[in-house]
């Protein structure tokens, strides 16, 4: 997506994610945004700030000066951001990983006959990014949750997730 100065992007349909970049180049994501969701570099104070579209994207641009909602907009970031934060303030990586999915499926997934469906086609990496965790160990330990039942790996990076079972998995 653009990163124009002054302009706000509501999503109308696909996935977005925000990032930015560590002095060492260790990518840190910001949130992850969906329908409905505004995003945009004039609501963040992160430089660099990056917005990459996960799927294809219809997005609105919407002048800074004009939108009405921006209160609502911020609470909407603050509240992602606290969400995030307490995922990845587990100690364990596991922990956090299930969080995780349990919260994308809870927030951009949709109800299927065996689960709920995050259609967002986040690869290992950016499930790694997201939790500040090793690509390789998110792999093998999405390998563990499918074999224990917890999860289905789909085509195209996609995860159904057994709700009922991911919410009360014991670590």
């Amino acid at each position: 997506m653009p990163n124009q100065k002054h302009t706000l992007w509501k999503i109308e349909s696909g996935f977005v994610r925000t990032f930015t970049y560590l002095e060492d180049g260790t990518t840190v994501a910001l949130g992850l945004w969906g329908p409905g969701d505004v995003v945009s570099r004039d609501i963040s104070r992160m430089n660099p700030y990056q917005m990459e579209c996960l799927t294809k994207v219809e997005a609105i641009a919407l002048p800074l000066e004009e939108w009405t909602e921006l209160a609502e907009t911020l609470l909407n970031h603050i509240q992602q951001a606290e969400e995030l934060m307490v995922i990845r303030s587990h100690k364990k990586v596991e922990t956090m990983l299930i969080k995780l999915l349990a919260w994308l499926s809870q927030k951009f997934g949709s109800e299927m006959e065996k689960g709920r469906l995050i259609d967002m086609r986040l690869t290992h990496e950016d499930l790694a990014e997201l939790i500040g965790s090793t690509r390789v160990t998110i792999t093998r330990l999405l390998g563990q949750l499918e074999q224990e039942g917890l999860i289905d790996r789909l085509s195209l990076n996609r995860i159904m997730v057994r709700e009922e079972d991911i919410w009360y998995y014991e670590i």
